[in-house]
């Protein structure tokens, strides 16, 4: 049972503050990340579901402030809380520095504890669509001036360098997870024809560009 005082924190203080994040990190993708995480956590004996809880809301709040070192400053953020020793001792409070700090998919050692296993499998895309679109929205802010096909061209590396046969997005997955071994084979499909990558980019571009109406400099504006 999860103490709804915490709860109604997280909800009320912690949760909207990722949407500071852009699209791929915003309060969408961490509600994503705590159903998840609360998920797999429910199929392990003696876990503790209010520090799950608190780890998926708090994992990519610093995402904002350095998305490169966004895991260490959202750890930061977590120990600095000055609300959580309410609910959580100082063990707690640093198994759940530690499970934000090993998260990401492409961090070199593996996390520390279930916790961490638990919030990295859960920061998972099953998703071929919202993976684009991530792809696209940072290429668009932290490659701005580049012509429709370096973007393609771009989208397409990375996606090759995460998820090729040696690619970092498929390693620290700890739970069986049908929905992305599902996207994994999709995601392999693309990353070995490039046509059909360039088609389904293209696609997904245009529908999210209609979607939220974006006011911004697009390269696909003027396809």
């Amino acid at each position: 049972m999860i103490n709804r005082k915490l709860k109604d924190y997280i909800e009320n203080e912690i949760i909207p503050r990722n949407n500071l994040n852009d699209f791929g990190h915003s309060e969408e993708h961490i509600n994503y990340v705590i159903n998840r995480s609360l998920a797999f956590a429910r199929t392990v004996e003696n876990i503790n579901l209010d520090m799950v809880l608190t780890i998926a809301a708090y994992h990519d709040i610093g995402h904002n402030i350095n998305p490169d070192e966004h895991e260490k400053i959202s750890a930061k953020i977590l120990l600095e809380d000055n609300y959580l020793p309410l609910f959580f001792t100082i063990e707690e409070i640093f198994i759940m520095y530690d499970a934000i700090m090993d998260h990401r998919a492409s961090c070199l050692k593996e996390p520390r504890s279930i916790y961490g296993k638990i919030v990295s499998s859960a920061d998972r895309n099953v998703s071929v669509e919202e993976f684009l679109i991530r792809t696209y929205e940072y290429l668009l802010k932290n490659k701005p001036g580049l012509d429709i096909e370096s973007i393609i061209q771009d989208a397409f590396v990375h996606l090759t360098d995460k998820f090729g046969l040696l690619g970092y997005g498929r390693q620290k997955m700890y739970f069986y997870d049908a929905d992305y071994e599902k996207f994994l084979q999709q995601i392999s499909n693309l990353s070995k024809d490039y046509a059909l990558f360039k088609e389904t980019f293209l696609e997904v571009v245009g529908k999210i560009r209609i979607r939220k109406q974006k006011r911004v400099q697009d390269p696909f504006i003027q396809q």
